[in-house]
């Protein structure tokens, strides 16, 4: 199937409502408003396709950058063509499945999580701190945690929005991992007040981090 006949089927499968939905969450123009759920199934027929995929992504359609992001070969991909995709990416949701499918699953991930930290680009800083955040949550011990609260103190309340997701989400896994570190993550986020009116549905923990690393915790009990 070709690009044209991939933008052509997305097209189709468009929905105005979704189309607002995700205009408000920052998602560009180039979109059509298409289910994640479609587009997973679209990936299912197809299988993997790197050339194909490089190409959908090249488009910078947010539905054609989904769908490459799951036919991808991340082995594939060198670091630099790696760093390049995440540079052009076009919102937060291509860019958490790039970082879930693509990025985690490539080999340079650590070198490149290096680089990204030290980014003032949004969307391979939130790249660099996602991995980070992915690290405390599997118990590595390669991460200087106290520096890292110094950096996420001083540079979250005026990071970009981009950014202060997966900063704040490094925060949390803090807390919720070291309880020594504890109380300063939970001040942080007290301080910062980040996501504090956040809404959830019922039963959802909240992104705040003193509420979310509290609810944690008692899960550990």
């Amino acid at each position: 199937m070709s690009v044209k006949n991939i933008l052509a089927r997305l097209k189709s499968m468009g929905d105005e409502a979704r189309h607002r939905h995700n205009a408000k969450a920052g998602a560009p123009e180039n979109q059509f408003g298409v289910k994640l759920g479609d587009i997973r199934a679209i990936a299912a027929e197809l299988k993997t396709n790197h050339e194909l995929a490089l190409d959908l992504w090249k488009t910078g359609n947010v539905e054609a950058q989904l769908l490459a992001t799951l036919i991808i070969k991340p082995k594939s991909l060198s670091s630099e063509e790696l760093d390049t995709l995440t540079r052009s990416t076009t919102c937060a949701q291509v860019a958490d499945w790039l970082n879930a499918y693509v990025v985690k699953e490539h080999p340079e991930k650590d070198a490149l999580r290096e680089k990204w930290m030290r980014s003032r680009e949004r969307w391979t800083a939130r790249a660099g701190w996602n991995l980070t955040a992915s690290l405390i949550n599997r118990g590595s011990t390669d991460v200087d945690l106290s520096a890292l609260l110094d950096r996420i103190e001083t540079e979250l309340p005026s990071a970009k929005p981009e950014v202060q997701w997966t900063m704040n989400n490094t925060l949390a896994a803090i807390g919720i991992h070291h309880a020594q570190l504890r109380g300063r993550a939970v001040a942080i986020g007290e301080t910062v007040g980040l996501y504090r009116d956040w809404p959830v549905s019922k039963g959802c923990i909240p992104p705040y981090v003193p509420v979310w690393v509290g609810e944690m915790v008692k899960r550990q009990k």
